[in-house]
């Protein structure tokens, strides 16, 4: 039976040294794929496959439209397109902007919820308003598990405690704590794929 193999993760303001902290934190056999939006500006290129790959022992690639899923790997969104899983498969697409941004947090959760349900982990890091919300939402409606970042130790908790008000979120959890927490979620085996009805508000990904 899979482990929770689909780890989503997003973040805003503050964005960069958590995920550095994250991505330290996860072993090198991660037996895992990891799919990371962080807000950016449109312009110019992401340093953060970069920084990823010299923080931690995974690899950090800048995801591309069609690329694989393998574990043991970091799939990081680029400027200005959103990240989508699909079985199998990677998406990388520029659909209209999300909670004003382009990568967001909502399209990647969604789409991984509706790809693999169960085995998804959500997670929810710094930054500011709500972007990372509704998608933890769908997570839990298929089955799969939420997370968010203790809100009194991030930097910007805007995001965290928008998620903690309104999803039944599983685990609050330190930083530091995170990516060892993930690590053994990755090994223990996800509940059975039931059959959940596909949320409207998955509708965009599905047309891309």
């Amino acid at each position: 039976m899979p482990g929770h193999d689909i780890i989503v993760v997003g973040a805003s303001a503050g964005g960069v040294e958590a995920l550095v902290a994250l991505a330290s934190g996860l072993p090198r056999n991660l037996p895992a794929a990891v799919f990371v939006v962080l807000h950016i500006p449109a312009q110019g290129p992401s340093l953060l496959p970069e920084i990823l790959r010299r923080s931690g022992s995974l690899l950090a690639i800048s995801a591309v439209d069609g690329m694989a899923i393998e574990h043991e790997c970091i799939y990081v969104a680029p400027p200005d397109h959103h990240l989508l899983v699909e079985p199998g498969h990677v998406r990388v697409v520029r659909g209209p902007r999300e909670n004003r941004h382009r990568p967001a947090l909502d399209p990647l959760f969604r789409s991984a919820a509706r790809a693999y349900g169960p085995r998804v982990v959500g997670v929810v890091l710094t930054g500011a308003l709500d972007d990372g919300t509704a998608g933890l939402m769908a997570v839990k409606r298929r089955g799969g598990i939420a997370v968010v970042q203790d809100p009194d130790e991030a930097l910007y908790p805007g995001m965290p405690r928008s998620a903690l008000a309104k999803v039944a979120i599983d685990y609050t959890l330190a930083l530091s704590a995170i990516g060892p927490f993930l690590a053994r979620l990755a090994r223990e085996p996800a509940a059975e794929e039931g059959v959940y009805p596909v949320p409207e508000d998955m509708e965009m990904e599905r047309n891309s």
